[in-house]
C-alpha cells in the first residue's frame, strides 16, 4: 500500500478537530453521541494556539485521495538531564489508523515521519502512551517500555 503523509497546518483545523474526536471516541470507548461539545472546543483552543507556536506538529496519512490515518507530536521542554541534555520532549500522541487499513503500514509511517519531525527540531527524548493494540507495533520499532512513573488523577484525596 502506498502511503502518503502530508503535515496538517492551521487551515487544516476543522479536519484536525473531527479526527481528534474520532480518535477519542475509540479510546475511551465512546458512543458518538456522548462527544462533549466542550471537548471538542478545547481541542481547537489547543490547535490554534500549539500549531502556530510549533508546539505541536501533526499530520494524515493518505492512500491516494482517502485520509486513513492521523497522528501528532507534541513538543515541549523539561529541565536537561543526563538522558536528556537538552531537555527537548517529543510526546507522540492521537496516532490512528482507520480499522479497515490498519496493519498496511500506516501507523509505521506515521510515526516514523512524526520522528523525524521532532529530529529535525532537536528533540531527541520521544515517548508515548500506548494501547494493548499498538504495543507490538512501538516495540518493532525500538519503543521499550518506561519504568518508575506515576501518576495522580485530580479526583484522588492526594490531589488538592
Amino acid at each position: 500500500m502506498d502511503i502518503k503523509i502530508r503535515k496538517a497546518g492551521i487551515a487544516d483545523i476543522d479536519l484536525l478537530v473531527k479526527w481528534r474526536l474520532r480518535v477519542l471516541q475509540e479510546v475511551f470507548a465512546l458512543a458518538a453521541d456522548e462527544q462533549d461539545e466542550r471537548l471538542a472546543r478545547e481541542n481547537r483552543l489547543y490547535y490554534q494556539t500549539a500549531l502556530p507556536a510549533e508546539g505541536h506538529i501533526a499530520c494524515f496519512a493518505y492512500s491516494g485521495d482517502t485520509i486513513v490515518g492521523c497522528g501528532g507530536v507534541c513538543l515541549y521542554r523539561e529541565m536537561p538531564s543526563p538522558d536528556n541534555p537538552n531537555g527537548g520532549c517529543a510526546y507522540l500522541m492521537n496516532i490512528y489508523t482507520v480499522p479497515e487499513y490498519r496493519g498496511n503500514g500506516v501507523g509505521q509511517e506515521t510515526v516514523s515521519w512524526l520522528i523525524q519531525a521532532a529530529k529535525q527540531k532537536g528533540f531527541t527524548k520521544v515517548f508515548l502512551e500506548t494501547s494493548a493494540s499498538g504495543r507490538r507495533l512501538y516495540q518493532k520499532m525500538g519503543f521499550t517500555d518506561m519504568a518508575d512513573y506515576m501518576e495522580i488523577k485530580a479526583a484522588e484525596p492526594g490531589y488538592k
